[in-house]
């Protein structure tokens, strides 16, 4: 990961148009190609950002300003005019080992693991923490049709979570061997989703999936308790 601390002007152009005045802002470039801007509020959201796959081309103008030229996979660009560097650094973060999940959020993954078709009838498991180069993806199935899906699994489902998803999207779908019969898709399944996260996820095409963790429980008891 690269970090530049500098004092630049944005801007966007693609399906809209965006400027950032001249302001010191934080510049971040990732290991998955992505380039985001950040100022120092606003939380975790970046001012602008341009998702991988992306290239990015350094530059300098006519009167010597240092300029950087971010080109999206849909050609959108994002100009990055520096007028100043006040910090500079790189940082080889490694192979994330993903977020690790708290007791309930656990098990809810192994119960959905084991009863998939509960999110989608016709839904198969193909494998659990399925690896990918920014994390495991909780649970990686196969739907009735043969195509791929990639589940997220949260107690509470917040707009973080989707986010994460379509971040682990975005990387499968350029897989060919996922992507040999049709896009690879995604369910969101979580005991509660907020409204916000719903509203995100649908205008992204992701499935929401709201999972009853008692009745999940219930199905496991059933299973351990027959004698046939």
């Amino acid at each position: 990961m690269r970090l530049v601390v500098a004092r630049c002007q944005v801007d966007y152009a693609g399906r809209l148009t965006a400027h950032l005045p001249m302001a010191p802002r934080v510049l971040m470039i990732k290991a998955d190609g992505s380039v985001l801007v950040h100022s120092d509020g606003g939380s975790y959201k970046p001012l602008n950002w341009m998702s991988p796959p992306c290239a990015l081309r350094e530059g300098t103008t006519e009167d010597g300003q240092v300029e950087w030229t971010v080109t999206g996979k849909t050609d959108d660009t994002l100009r990055i005019l520096i007028e100043e560097v006040l910090h500079e650094s790189s940082h080889d973060l490694g192979v994330d080992p993903g977020l690790q999940k708290d007791g309930v959020e656990k098990h809810l993954q192994e119960l959905l693991a084991e009863h998939p078709a509960t999110l989608a009838a016709g839904l198969t498991l193909v494998r659990r923490e399925f690896p990918t180069a920014i994390g495991p993806v909780d649970l990686m199935c196969r739907d009735a049709e043969g195509l791929s899906v990639a589940v997220e699994i949260k107690r509470r489902g917040e707009i973080d979570g989707v986010e994460q998803l379509t971040r682990y999207l975005e990387l499968l779908n350029r897989d060919p061997l996922l992507t040999g019969k049709g896009s690879v898709r995604g369910i969101f399944a979580a005991q509660a989703i907020k409204p916000q996260a719903r509203v995100l996820a649908e205008d992204r095409g992701i499935t929401c999936a709201v999972v009853d963790y008692d009745a999940l429980r219930g199905m496991d008891d059933d299973a351990e308790h027959r004698l046939f």
